[in-house]
């Protein structure tokens, strides 16, 4: 069986039903390591998984969806590649974390919270990284980059793109 979504992509729901019967064997099947699995597999959580899960798990939607909702680690719409995390805590504050999202905004062409088109990046805002003597910081993926200019920013995030930013 498979699913379409709203923009045509046709899903596989094979992969569903593999991750969801790791889980069948026990008396308690953990729905969060089934989203978190499924999630991994797909980059988010497209609403005909969702279905799927329910249906093969006998859970209604209404308490996957409220899980869904719950929890900041998933998303319903399609992310990008790479993730971008411009950290707005009080010392990148202070060190110039606004031109270094703004320079973001600027050459991906986005802004917060948003995908680029063609879904190399996504990219956020977060209230502090933890990693306050790098001022101004981001991480792209799970990577740390400190003491940032919005020269570097372009540098650092041209290396995770397909083209080189700045270059069109």
């Amino acid at each position: 069986m498979e699913g379409k979504e709203s923009n045509k992509q046709v899903i596989d729901m094979s992969c569903v039903r593999d991750i969801v019967s790791k889980f069948a064997d026990r008396d308690d099947p953990n729905l969060i390591s089934v989203l978190q699995q499924a999630q991994d597999e797909y980059g988010y959580l497209p609403k005909s998984v969702l279905k799927e899960i329910s249906s093969v798990m006998d859970i209604p939607l209404t308490r996957i969806f409220g899980v869904v909702t719950f929890y900041s680690q998933f998303t319903l719409t399609p992310r990008g590649r790479h993730s971008i995390k411009v950290c707005s805590g009080t010392a990148c504050h202070v060190k110039g974390a606004e031109g270094v999202k703004q320079k973001l905004r600027d050459e991906l062409q986005i802004n917060e919270g948003e995908t680029t088109p063609d879904y190399q990046f996504t990219l956020e805002t977060v209230a502090c990284i933890g990693t306050c003597f790098l001022a101004p910081v981001m991480m792209v993926d799970e990577r740390y980059y400190g003491k940032l200019t919005a020269d570097k920013t372009s540098d650092i995030v041209g290396t995770y793109s397909n083209k080189k930013l700045g270059s069109e």
